[in-house]
């Protein structure tokens, strides 16, 4: 893998976690449950990427075997929101993406399990200095509320768990090696689809859940989370993860959680103190010692 190569990779995942990291914003203006929300973020970004796939002409069936893939990323990502959507109501958006993106200790564990891959001295510092940097953040609030904050965290626990494995089966979806391979559209509105199917199940077994759009506001906001999160913002990551090494890749998405803190304070007023901005500014070097000693 070339420098140049994996330089331009390295910048499409950092673009889609730029976008993505505004997805916690709009769920948070968005007047429906944490599952709905979920669901249509994962129907409406499903539906436009479809639409861009016949638009390009683009291949749309393989086999069933061909969707085991795809339906395995959606069952992980389903999972993510699932739980994520969850912690954001106990500890807020900034806060449960942060506790999402621990995903970097699971994908570089399992980097290293899984993949064979080598990790540089430089990227085995910059993981845990970013975590560092993460706890810094976090640790605000922790043991208030009659547990609630617990159980948020437990939440964001599951989730970066949930999150790591999508990484990874997405990452696999787009390699050479995979022999029933979609487009990047097609097979991001494959995994958007299902994760739908998955979502919508839910949000029918749910006691008092339902599918209603209850305003504008909240049309918008979904709409939002759809084309921002899963047209652009994925789509971009999904582009990039092939060139990258996983365990950098996984170091790299935590550029979401550091800006979700940011857009948390911008929009929601999060009080923050002097230590916190600290951590997001320590998250940010983790991030770049990571990427200068990559493995190639």
């Amino acid at each position: 893998m070339g420098n140049n190569t994996s330089l331009h990779a390295f910048a499409y995942i950092i673009l889609g976690a730029t976008l993505v990291s505004f997805t916690s914003v709009l769920v948070e203006l968005a007047h429906t449950g944490p599952t709905v929300s979920a669901f249509y973020r994962m129907f409406f970004g499903g539906i436009i990427l479809l639409g861009i796939s016949l638009f390009r002409q683009d291949r749309l069936w393989i086999s069933f075997k061909g969707l085991g893939i795809p339906f395995l990323c959606a069952l992980f990502f389903s999972m993510d929101l699932f739980f994520w959507h969850r912690s954001i109501i106990y500890v807020g958006p900034g806060l449960a993406t942060i506790l999402g993106n621990m995903q970097v200790f699971f994908v570089a564990l399992f980097a290293v399990w899984l993949l064979k891959e080598k990790l540089s001295w430089q990227l085995m510092a910059a993981i845990p200095t970013a975590v560092v940097g993460l706890f810094l953040i976090v640790r605000t609030g922790w043991g208030q509320q009659d547990g609630a904050i617990k159980l948020g965290v437990l939440y964001g626990i599951l989730t970066a768990l949930c999150y790591a494995l999508y990484i990874l089966t997405l990452r696999k979806s787009r390699s050479d090696g995979n022999e029933n391979l979609f487009s990047i559209f097609s097979n991001m509105s494959w995994i958007c689809l299902l994760s739908a199917l998955l979502l919508g199940i839910t949000v029918v077994v749910e006691p008092g859940a339902g599918f209603a759009i209850p305003d504008l506001q909240t049309w918008g906001a979904l709409l939002g989370l759809g084309i921002v999160g899963q047209v652009f913002g994925w789509v971009l990551i999904s582009k990039g993860l092939p060139d990258v090494n996983a365990s950098v890749a996984g170091l790299a998405i935590l550029l979401q959680p550091a800006l979700a803190f940011i857009w948390d304070i911008l929009f929601f007023d999060r009080p923050t103190t002097t230590l916190e901005y600290v951590g997001a500014v320590i998250v940010l070097a983790g991030i770049y010692i990571g990427f200068t000693g990559r493995k190639e």
